[in-house]
């Protein structure tokens, strides 16, 4: 489920929320009850988890060569 940034136009109080993409953008502010709330365009940000995945991988844009062994032999 995506994570969506608002920003109130009345008071300036900015929040994230967790919401499906079919769900209505949010327009009450929960910090001045204005209907002053809008959705803003922030950075998405997603972290690779799992075994296999490390923080060092392609960093410099090389792919690593397969080393032609197989854990059969």
């Amino acid at each position: 489920m995506p994570i969506y940034e608002y920003q109130c136009q009345a008071c300036g109080h900015t929040m994230e929320a967790m919401q499906r993409m079919s769900d209505q953008p949010l327009t009450i502010c929960p910090q001045c009850e204005q209907a002053q709330l809008q959705k803003i365009i922030s950075r998405s940000g997603f972290q690779l988890k799992g075994e296999g995945w490390y923080v060092t991988d392609f960093k410099d844009g090389k792919h690593k060569k397969d080393t032609g062994t197989s854990s059969s032999e």
